[in-house]
């Protein structure tokens, strides 16, 4: 009943330091992270590697005696000692050896041991992260406690489940994935296997239910007491999770940063016609509305606020408006709304619209999100600006942020290809420190200066010249670029010079698979949004390596540094050759939303009078505007947090926190 009441009570996350206690913490993470780290973790992995080659040399009988003895002990806390530790990495990765003929790299077990001390490793795109997380899992699920291992999506949990699977059972272990497609009955079965794939989104939305279904007793010490006087009273059989302990995160950066923030809510729909035709009016008058006459825009904060010209224009109108909106304030907050969907929102680039419903476009993946909306009417806003069904408001039930939700784990590690850049941000809010891990192989991707440019138009003009080059040579070509509109304008401008290509966007994502494998053929042309940065695995064809890899052409930079490494690490993996560079003006959309408009004019007529001088200087003012971005984002995170813990502590008063 204890190991119960500990397997199931949360972490209680450490306070935010602000001041001067987050200058000396910030120290305390550089010397977390510091290089010399990584030597002892190289000296360390051979250490285990030596275990490894010891071990095998047993006989298939021996060494199962020795998995069940090392399980035994690690269950009992044995993890305590280094040297329990090296010898349980060495047994995982002889089973890998074993079952699945896969001998770890050096670099793979630095990453497990990474990992196993509650770091996150960033391990290069191809260095085989599948594995390197398999290693700590099977000695993690053998502590006893749930192991959750997270997933980009419900594919790469499937696969991953199914793939390492053998190593798991042979470790006396079950791996299991929990995807959406299960019922309730698969899902909890899966979920009672020691270690368990699944996507954020899955693990969250199951956490929130659980919640849900205990109420009051979701607080682990008042189910302990409440088990200890009546072990009836708590609903075991329709929990779905065993609780949570340990999770290992791949793609670490994409979880815990990019999408830190967003909640996510276990609603209810319900009809409301007045709301309907509130945002139906509004939209037709915000169809009205001038920028800068009746409304002025903030593109950083992606906020509108009415001049009074646009307040004059409402009050003409109020009277038609439901009785609820009539008001001088919720008025303006509902055509303030649907400005901002006016403004800010773009189809083919923030959404599509699908048989006849928005579906949004998430915008560091490129991926559809259909199971996501906007929330306080947006989403209703944008559905009556495109003048398709609006869909009905949810009800919010229960909802958290994925940033909250991972602190409240007891041993957090993960894996990811691109989290340097967000060091601090994960040591600050996570207590993790990141370890860059060397590759197995020497990297051979050649990484060009930006080619920069004054407009829009000369850029294009230079990315369809670099096309050209590149595919007179025979060489494969991925084009980078931010959204799918901006995808089908190069299509269409390729097609009329002759050139065919294929294009991965989220409008064509059912070719996913097909194009990625015809990506690395020689004079291959493949144009992509962000689908194609992340976990995407693209092979060189027959004679591409000797015609200098894949080439990979950014036609802008993003909001953040990660996101470009993501793209082109596409390019030489696995020790093949590569090559990689962004194009990029004054007038691209990192610049307009995030520079100041007299500086860029500056310099635009700077660049175009001394053309030498002034692209330095624009590629240092693009630099800036990417770190406001960044730091922008950054700081949006950090309120977020501060948010959620003052809520956390106003309703812990109540007993409606989230407790233990």
């Amino acid at each position: 009943m204890l190991h119960d009441h500990h397997r199931t009570a949360l972490r209680r996350p450490r306070k935010i330091c602000q001041g001067a206690d987050a200058l000396s913490d910030r120290l305390l993470g550089w010397l977390e992270r510091r290089p010399a780290r990584v030597r002892t973790l190289r000296a360390q992995a051979e250490r285990v590697e030596a275990e490894r080659a010891a071990l095998a040399e047993r006989g298939e009988a021996d060494f199962d005696r020795e998995v069940a003895g090392l399980r035994a002990a690690v269950r009992g806390g044995g993890l305590r000692q280094d040297a329990m530790l090296f010898r349980a990495l060495a047994a995982s990765c002889e089973a890998a050896r074993r079952e699945k003929g896969l001998t770890p790299h050096d670099v793979q077990i630095m990453g497990a041991l990474a990992m196993a001390r509650g770091w996150l490793a960033e391990m290069a795109t191809g260095e085989g992260k599948t594995l390197t997380v398999s290693l700590w899992g099977v000695v993690a699920g053998w502590g006893g406690f749930p192991c959750h291992v997270v997933t980009s999506n419900d594919y790469l949990a499937a696969r991953d489940a199914e793939e390492m699977g053998p190593v798991y059972l042979r470790c006396g272990l079950r791996a299991a994935a929990v995807t959406g497609a299960l019922d309730a009955a698969r899902r909890q079965s899966a979920y009672r296997a020691e270690v368990v794939y699944t996507t954020s989104k899955e693990l969250l939305a199951d956490f929130l239910k659980d919640r849900l279904v205990l109420g009051r007793l979701a607080h682990a010490d008042l189910r302990l007491v409440r088990r200890l006087a009546d072990p009836g009273a708590i609903p075991e059989g329709q929990l779905l999770q065993r609780g949570l302990h340990t999770a290992i995160i791949d793609e670490a950066d994409n979880v815990l940063v990019d999408e830190a923030v967003i909640p996510l809510r276990i609603s209810q729909k319900y009809r409301n016609d007045l709301l309907r035709q509130a945002y139906a009016l509004g939209s037709v008058l915000a169809a009205r509305c001038e920028r800068g006459t009746h409304h002025t825009t903030d593109p950083e904060r992606k906020s509108v606020r009415l001049t009074p010209e646009g307040h004059a224009l409402l009050d003409a109108v109020r009277a038609d408006l439901p009785p609820l909106w009539r008001g001088r304030r919720r008025g303006a907050e509902l055509l303030e709304q649907c400005l901002v969907a006016r403004e800010f929102f773009h189809r083919e680039k923030d959404y599509i619209v699908r048989e006849g419903k928005v579906v949004i476009v998430d915008a560091f993946s490129g991926r559809l999100m259909p199971d996501r909306s906007w929330s306080q009417g947006l989403h209703q806003a944008i559905e009556a600006k495109e003048e398709v069904e609006m869909s009905d408001p949810t009800e919010t039930l229960a909802s958290l942020s994925f940033q909250k939700f991972f602190r409240l784990f007891r041993r957090l590690s993960g894996l990811s290809g691109t989290a340097l850049e967000a060091a601090p941000e994960f040591w600050s809010i996570y207590r993790l420190p990141v370890l860059a891990i060397p590759t197995h192989k020497p990297r051979l991707r050649v990484e060009a200066p930006d080619s920069m440019h004054p407009d829009l138009e000369s850029k294009r003009r230079a990315v369809l010249d670099a096309i050209r080059d590149c595919h007179h040579q025979g060489r494969p070509l991925l084009v980078g670029t931010s959204h799918v509109a901006e995808s089908e304008h190069l299509a269409e401008a390729l097609a009329r010079e002759g050139f065919a290509c294929q294009v991965l966007n989220a409008v064509r994502s059912e070719e996913e698979a097909a194009i990625i494998a015809r990506a690395g053929q020689a004079g291959m042309i493949t144009i992509a949004t962000n689908m194609a940065g992340r976990g995407t695995d693209i092979k060189l064809g027959e004679g591409v390596a000797a015609l200098g890899g894949l080439h990979v052409l950014a036609t802008e930079r993003h909001e953040s540094r990660r996101i470009d490494r993501q793209l082109f690490g596409r390019a030489g993996r696995h020790g093949d050759p590569g090559y990689a560079r962004a194009f990029t003006s004054l007038e691209d959309e990192l610049v307009r939303r995030h520079g100041f408009a007299p500086v860029t004019r500056a310099v635009r007529r700077l660049f175009r009078a001394w053309p030498q001088g002034g692209a330095c200087l624009a590629k240092l003012y693009l630099r800036l505007a990417q770190k406001r971005a960044e730091a922008s984002a950054y700081f949006l995170r950090q309120q977020v947090m501060k948010s959620d813990t003052q809520t956390e502590e106003a309703l812990s008063f109540s007993g409606a926190g989230l407790g233990g």
